[in-house]
């Protein structure tokens, strides 16, 4: 039997104060309601969706590296990480499975600093200005790039 799809869905800073924090850019549901869409559309798919989210840099690193022989894709929303952190790029740059970067908001219609991001150019893929629905957007387009069956990763020797 074919072993399924794990995907991870990894939220930066902030994220954890969804629907409260600026409802008329990031929508009242909450970081929970978030997650559990995302579990509900991978149950429908029997694809494992692991969730976490963290205010620190380091930590989001951390989850990425340990991840990245578990699972097979990530959508990352490194928030405001994604006009500061050269070490996150460096990260999904050097791990396997495919990162799909997300935005709530279309952050290009924002303000200046927010049009730079630091990792489109090594995502495997950018949605934004979907709002929640975009985690789901990019939960499909994981599923695309897998071809929506297990791939191969590489094991530690």
């Amino acid at each position: 039997m074919e072993e399924r799809l794990r995907f991870l869905v990894l939220n930066g800073p902030s994220i954890n104060l969804l629907g409260e924090r600026e409802p008329e850019i990031y929508g009242t549901l909450t970081l929970a309601n978030l997650e559990d869409l995302c579990r509900a559309w991978g149950e429908e798919r029997n694809i494992e969706i692991r969730c976490a989210q963290s205010n620190h840099e380091g930590e989001l690193v951390d989850i990425l590296q340990e991840a990245r022989h578990e699972v097979d894709g990530v959508v990352l929303n490194a928030a405001a990480y994604t006009h500061t952190s050269a070490v996150l790029r460096d990260c999904i740059a050097a791990i396997q499975p495919p990162v799909i970067e997300v935005h709530i908001s279309n952050t290009a219609k924002r303000e200046a600093f927010r049009s730079r991001s630091y990792l489109t150019a090594v995502a495997a893929g950018l949605v934004m200005g979907f709002g929640i629905h975009g985690y789901i957007l990019a939960l499909e387009g994981l599923l695309e790039m897998t071809g929506g069956s297990r791939i191969h990763r590489k094991k530690n020797s």
